[in-house]
C-alpha cells in the first residue's frame, strides 16, 4: 500500500489558524486548496470551525495577543488531531525568532504554545509542499486513530 493509498483511508476536515505574518503562506495555502490542485481527491476540506476539523493548518508568528486565541482554537478541535505549521515563520519564528525574547509584540513560533506534529518550510512554500505537509499530517492521524 503506497502513500497515497493511506492517506486516502481518512477525508481530514482543515481549519486553517494564521497566526500573524505576511500572508504569503495564507495566499499559497488558499491555492493548495483550489481546485487547480484538487486536494478533495484526498477527501480534504476546509471547514469554518475547528469543532469540525481533524487537521488544524497554522501558518505565521505567533503575536502575544493571539496566544488566548491560538490555545483556545487548538482545544477546540477534537481528538484526535494533528497540527500542520506551514512557512518559515510557523516553523521556527522565521526573521522574528531571534528577537523573540526581547519584542513586545511576538512570541514566536507556534510551538511554543501547541504541539505541532508536521513541518513545512519556506517562505512561502508552494501549493504542493503544502500538500505533501497535509497528506503527511492525514499519515500522522491515521497513527493517532490506530493507537485509540
Amino acid at each position: 500500500m503506497g502513500i497515497m493509498d493511506k492517506a486516502r483511508i481518512y477525508s481530514p476536515w482543515l481549519y486553517h489558524l494564521h497566526c500573524g505574518g505576511c500572508n504569503g503562506c495564507d495566499i499559497e495555502t488558499l491555492a493548495a486548496l483550489a481546485p487547480r490542485f484538487d486536494v478533495e481527491r484526498f477527501g480534504i476540506q476546509l471547514v469554518p470551525s475547528p469543532r469540525h476539523a481533524d487537521i488544524l493548518l497554522t501558518t505565521g508568528c505567533v503575536p502575544k495577543q493571539f496566544i488566548p486565541m491560538v490555545k483556545r482554537v487548538y482545544e477546540q478541535v477534537p481528538e484526535p488531531k494533528v497540527v500542520v505549521a506551514v512557512g518559515s515563520c510557523a516553523c521556527g519564528g522565521s526573521l522574528f525568532y531571534d528577537d523573540a525574547p526581547e519584542n513586545y509584540a511576538i512570541l514566536g513560533h507556534p510551538d511554543l504554545l501547541i504541539p505541532v506534529d508536521v513541518y513545512v518550510p519556506g517562505c512561502a512554500p508552494k501549493p504542493e509542499a503544502i500538500i505533501n505537509g497535509v497528506v503527511q499530517g492525514i499519515l500522522k492521524l491515521a497513527e493517532k486513530r490506530a493507537k485509540k
